[in-house]
């Protein structure tokens, strides 16, 4: 017992005979899709299980739409005895000169189904230059299919609008492919597409989930964590930053010019939380709560606190960009107040039952809070806790005691070792 390749149809494959192949291609493709699937990996198990029943594939390439905020598309692209390759395609991609001059951008435009260009034929380079980039490759035949997922659309005049999978077939054969390859491909590619469109759904979902809610607690929802009262306590370094001034700024600035310099304080603020290795949880109007989660797998207390900290001098250190931005094109300043604390938080499920929501409730998540508060007394842009001090051995500047809007006792303050 053998099988073409890691990925493709295990048994005595092939066997030589070509209908008994196509099949076994045919019923592996179909019982992959009910995996998880991995469509590069897909990708390549296909390809290779059609060289190994003798249809030649050089290059092919899937492409879908995908419902992500910063990308229109995703592609993946598979040359035999090579790496495969993924793309993310940005948004406003179908305006270039590249997807303009695709050869499989007739189908959208003309409502087909296929589309085959002779690759030997020089002629084709000018109006489709990737023709002559497989030609050099050795390709000799190229076959376009788009598959639809949605049949009740009749008319798909745009590719964003698109709602199935485009896929190029590139071929090395000499005379290009013959009429039983061209059958097969017509058999086999819906098949495919069946897979694809799972993965796009799971992909879109993870997206949408993970766009929304964040990527942990994304991933708790669609792990099952979804009713009511779910949730767990959670060791954290937690933190709360909201703009200033948003109200004169919402008052005096157009809807535009306001939406924009929200934006920009949540690319700040947000953006540092982020790629410094913290959670956002939420939006709270022009707030921004995230944590840094500790133990059980994630950072010790220390190294959360590092993170934090270290992103609260990243998110300053953005906000003078943006303002030095701003004061060119004769926009206002924007400021914020952070607030950082380490305390235990209730991470979970808040709500009614028909309408939940994920995130972090308790006594230290209003303490981080309450510190930002502080800030406007202050006039200190970032203030700590004592107990986010203990685990990080920096000369921080005492500011005294305060007391908090409902916190009990008096709390101790701090600040960074140099206000930024």
């Amino acid at each position: 017992m053998t099988a073409a390749t890691d990925t493709g149809p295990a048994g005595n494959f092939p066997t030589g005979d070509w209908d008994r192949d196509i099949q076994a291609i045919s019923d592996w493709l179909v019982a992959e899709s009910l995996e998880r699937v991995d469509l590069p990996r897909l990708l390549a198990g296909f390809c290779d299980s059609l060289n190994a029943a003798g249809l030649p594939i050089l290059r092919a390439i899937s492409a879908m739409n995908t419902l992500h905020p910063m990308y229109l598309a995703q592609t993946f692209t598979y040359i035999r005895g090579e790496e495969n390759i993924t793309t993310d395609i940005p948004h406003g991609a179908q305006n270039t000169g590249e997807w303009q001059r695709s050869p499989l951008k007739p189908l959208i435009d003309e409502g087909r189904a296929e589309c085959r260009y002779d690759v030997t034929d020089t002629r084709l380079f000018r109006t489709f230059p990737v023709l002559s980039e497989v030609h050099a490759m050795g390709g000799t035949d190229y076959f376009g299919l788009l598959t639809r997922f949605d049949r009740r659309a009749d008319e798909i005049d745009q590719v964003e609008r698109l709602d199935g999978l485009l896929t190029s077939w590139v071929t090395d054969r000499q005379g290009g492919y013959d009429g039983k390859h061209v059958q097969a491909l017509r058999r086999l590619v819906p098949r495919f597409a069946v897979a694809a469109k799972m993965a796009k759904r799971e992909e879109t979902t993870r997206n949408i989930v993970t766009a929304y809610m964040g990527r942990d607690a994304g991933f708790r929802v669609l792990n099952g964590q979804i009713k009511l009262g779910d949730g767990e306590l959670l060791p954290s370094v937690i933190w709360y930053s909201d703009m200033r001034n948003s109200t004169s700024l919402c008052e005096t600035l157009s809807p535009e010019d306001y939406l924009s310099a929200l934006n920009h304080y949540f690319a700040c603020s947000a953006g540092a939380v982020m790629e410094g290795g913290g959670e956002v949880l939420r939006f709270v109007g022009d707030a921004v709560l995230g944590i840094f989660p500790v133990g059980d797998g994630a950072d010790s207390p220390k190294d959360a606190c590092a993170k934090a900290l270290a992103a609260a001098g990243d998110a300053r250190g953005r906000l003078a960009a943006v303002n030095g931005d701003r004061r060119d094109v004769g926009q206002p300043a924007l400021d914020f107040g952070l607030g950082l604390h380490l305390g235990e938080v209730m991470y979970g499920n808040i709500g009614v039952p028909a309408r939940v929501e994920f995130s972090v409730t308790g006594p230290a998540a209003n303490e981080a809070a309450r510190l930002e508060d502080l800030t406007k007394e202050t006039g200190e842009p970032v203030l700590v806790s004592k107990a986010f001090t203990r685990h990080l051995t920096v000369p921080w500047r005492a500011l005294g005691s305060y007391r908090m809007r409902g916190v009990a006792e008096t709390q101790e303050v701090f600040a960074p070792p140099a206000a930024r």
